[in-house]
């Protein structure tokens, strides 16, 4: 089995209605929401960090620090998070990663110790996924075999949720709740309630 260095996506491009602006530039523990995901696969080791950025892009761009990170612009980032997923994984073959591992902007409480986690399996035929007890989430990681049925999957908000459900004998899970919190940020109350020590850092 070929095993690699995963990259990063972080899917960072939704508007954030119920928030009234992007997370992407939601502040949280003196950083922006983008930064911290930014800073954590980075210090999981994943190479590139690629950042798929939508609503407000411009504004985005200007105001964080993206400087570790390849940002890919997504036209169709109203449609839903699957065409931030499709925009991601069609940048990312351009690249030599075997496999990615996917992240969301607005869950802070995922740590670079569950990305190591999952990294840790990276490989062109891999497939798994955070378990948070009797649950599942992010992150996620998707080897390279896999990338354009996926894609062709990923419409509106689903992601790559169906495709992980229909190769549910192949998905891995990996135990992530001792490390990491798999909650996200959908309204301030969200942000105010966080674990505190989740707010300190991102490993």
């Amino acid at each position: 089995m070929d095993v690699g260095q995963p990259a990063a996506l972080i899917l960072a491009a939704g508007a954030g209605r119920r928030y009234g602006r992007p997370k992407a530039l939601l502040e949280f523990g003196g950083r922006l929401l983008v930064e911290r995901a930014v800073d954590t696969a980075r210090a999981a080791g994943c190479r590139p960090v690629q950042v798929v950025l939508g609503a407000q892009a411009p504004v985005v761009r200007a105001r964080a620090d993206l400087a570790a990170a390849v940002p890919v612009d997504n036209p169709d980032w109203a449609s839903g998070m699957g065409s931030s997923l499709r925009a991601g994984l069609a940048a990312l073959r351009a690249t030599e990663a075997v496999a990615v591992v996917v992240l969301l902007v607005d869950m802070p409480g995922v740590t670079a110790a569950a990305v190591r986690r999952l990294a840790a399996f990276a490989a062109p035929d891999a497939l798994a996924v955070a378990g948070y007890g009797a649950g599942r989430g992010h992150p996620v990681l998707l080897g390279r075999t896999h990338w354009t049925e996926v894609a062709a999957s990923a419409v509106g908000d689903t992601g790559a949720r169906g495709y992980l459900r229909r190769r549910a004998a192949e998905l891995r899970v990996v135990p992530c709740d001792d490390v990491a919190v798999g909650g996200d940020l959908d309204t301030e109350a969200d942000r105010v309630s966080f674990p505190p020590g989740v707010v300190r850092g991102t490993s």
